[in-house]
């Protein structure tokens, strides 16, 4: 079911099974002579029944749509490929569309593996997580050719004309549109109002975590009454939701270094001290994939502590453990 937000701008909730997220929010602009659609879901089944209901509702045809996709990640970008026509444009930023394209051969899946594991995640539980990472298992299958926009860039469709603001952090090349007219964000991942955005380390984007609160502030200086988000609600207040953020991660930092109190460790070893929005007794009792997600996390706050010259590592029979300075 389709919801109307504003005037020939429209919500379909996307659901996703089993994850933690719950849904997507695409959104689908209307006009009279082309769509919009911005984010898709994740390529399964599911996902497409759904995105197939909406955009029957709203009458939409495929073959006059454009796409625009906030960041890489499967539960967004993963649809776009079965819903492409042969004549339209998939926007995406550079970085992401890079990223996604390498991402579909095996090696850069065992690269990020050897990661995982040099961080103490033990073998048989990262197996485990690999096989049922969400990426690897609902992204396109294929590879797409996008236009490339940038910070700055206009996208017009109808009544809506979107500036294009890089906000990388939760993805290295995460992108929002601003609508200055009407002074709306839709900001895929970088803000969600119930949850909050993972921030995780990746192997070529150093210090994801300082990059992502600089991008929080960014947004910070845009004028907005309505934010779009990828998941969950919609809310206005954007100012309160970028505090809550902050002290959020300040937070997880504040528990990393409690966790290498008395002793080194490694992020594994640290994860289980960062309290986790996650319905489990403990953190043997975490399903493999959100360990994945934790795991991530906390490297990416150590990184930022390790920058600022609070924590050091040091390799160890191939492990990197971590220690407060």
């Amino acid at each position: 079911m389709a919801e109307e937000i504003l005037p020939n701008l429209y919500r379909i909730e996307i659901p996703l099974p089993n994850n933690p997220l719950k849904a997507l929010n695409s959104y689908v602009i209307k006009a009279p002579e082309r769509f919009l659609i911005i984010d898709t879901g994740m390529n399964r089944r599911e996902c497409a029944h759904a995105m197939a209901s909406g955009l029957t509702e709203l009458a939409v045809d495929l073959d006059k749509t454009d796409f625009f996709i906030t960041h890489l990640h499967a539960d967004h970008a993963g649809l776009v490929g079965s819903l492409a026509s042969s004549t339209s444009i998939i926007y995406f930023n550079e970085i992401d569309a890079s990223l996604l394209n390498k991402g579909l051969g095996e090696e850069e899946w065992q690269k990020t593996e050897r990661l995982y594991h040099a961080h103490g995640f033990p073998t048989t539980e990262l197996e485990g997580a690999m096989a049922m990472h969400p990426g690897r298992r609902y992204s396109s299958q294929k590879r797409l050719d996008y236009h490339i926009v940038k910070e700055g860039d206009s996208l017009s469709v109808g009544d809506y004309s979107f500036t294009c603001i890089e906000t990388p952090g939760h993805t290295p090349g995460h992108m929002c549109l601003y609508e200055p007219r009407r002074k709306i964000l839709i900001c895929g991942d970088h803000i969600l109002f119930d949850i909050t955005p993972n921030i995780t380390f990746w192997p070529d984007f150093k210090n994801a975590l300082k990059v992502y609160l600089s991008s929080l502030e960014k947004v910070l200086a845009l004028d907005v009454d309505l934010v779009l988000p990828g998941h969950r609600s919609t809310w206005g207040n954007l100012r309160k939701r970028v505090a809550e953020l902050r002290e959020h991660h300040q937070a997880r930092l504040d528990e990393v270094l409690t966790a290498l109190k008395n002793s080194e460790k490694t992020a594994y070893q640290i994860a289980p001290y960062v309290t986790w929005n996650i319905d489990c007794s403990s953190w043997d009792t975490f399903p493999l994939q959100q360990k994945w997600f934790a795991v991530g996390e906390t490297v990416a706050h150590i990184e930022y502590l390790e920058e600022n010259k609070t924590v050091k590592r040091r390799i160890e029979n191939g492990r990197i453990v971590f220690s407060v300075i």
